[in-house]
């Protein structure tokens, strides 16, 4: 009977296409485990600017929104008074809603002493990201976990629409969540490292790889 049940228990999985995304691996292995590093030495100095592009991303391209932010460094922002979506809003650095992330970066700027502390303060990548939704305007959990990602956190998803496609390109979802609740997101994101686990490579690193098949570059 016990072994009826612990039978019953086994996983089955229905994933598809993993010796194609194991060989594509093996071919962006090193450029993509030579980005993980770059984000992981990234210093405490540039946290902000780290959080400021994760801001600007959402509904916007991410060439565009890095290229505002060194626009913003450049310029002297956070330590100078300026107003962000001036800058938002040029035609080489374009930014959806300039005026809403505009005003939302300078709200980042208020509160980022409270957040490099809870930075500093050794909280595991997941609480960090609770505490970032809950506090941080503009933030959802998929900027949350790139943000975090991006200072050197690992084992966080970053659900947007490229990882997506990917998860259900190999079975790992059925379908194209229309929303993503805190609880669906999380559901996901526990499917996402199940399957990390399954074909043996970490889930920071097949974000990477879905984002270079996607867009045809290993962006941060």
């Amino acid at each position: 009977m016990g072994q009826a049940t612990n039978s019953s228990r086994v996983r089955t999985h229905a994933y598809v296409g993993v010796a194609e995304l194991q060989s594509d691996f093996l071919l962006q292995k090193n450029a993509i485990l030579q980005r993980l590093e770059e984000f992981a030495s990234v210093k405490p100095a540039e946290y902000f600017y780290e959080l400021a592009y994760c801001l600007l991303t959402p509904q916007s391209s991410a060439i565009n929104a890095d290229r505002a932010v060194e626009k913003l460094k450049a310029a002297g922002f956070p330590a100078r008074e300026m107003e962000p979506a001036e800058f938002l809003r040029q035609t080489d650095s374009y930014v959806r809603f300039h005026n809403t992330k505009g005003r939302r970066l300078k709200e980042a700027k208020e509160k980022f002493p409270e957040i490099a502390s809870r930075l500093r303060d050794g909280r595991s990548g997941a609480d960090l990201r609770e505490w970032l939704v809950r506090n941080v305007k503009g933030l959802g959990w998929k900027e949350a976990s790139h943000f975090l990602r991006n200072i050197g956190h690992r084992d966080l998803a970053i659900l947007d629409r490229h990882i997506l496609r990917n998860l259900k390109r190999h079975g790992v979802i059925h379908s194209l969540p229309t929303t993503l609740t805190p609880r669906r997101y999380l559901s996901i994101e526990q499917k996402f490292l199940e399957f990390s686990r399954f074909v043996t490579i970490a889930m920071d690193e097949l974000d990477l790889l879905f984002w270079s098949r996607e867009t045809g570059e290993i962006l941060k």
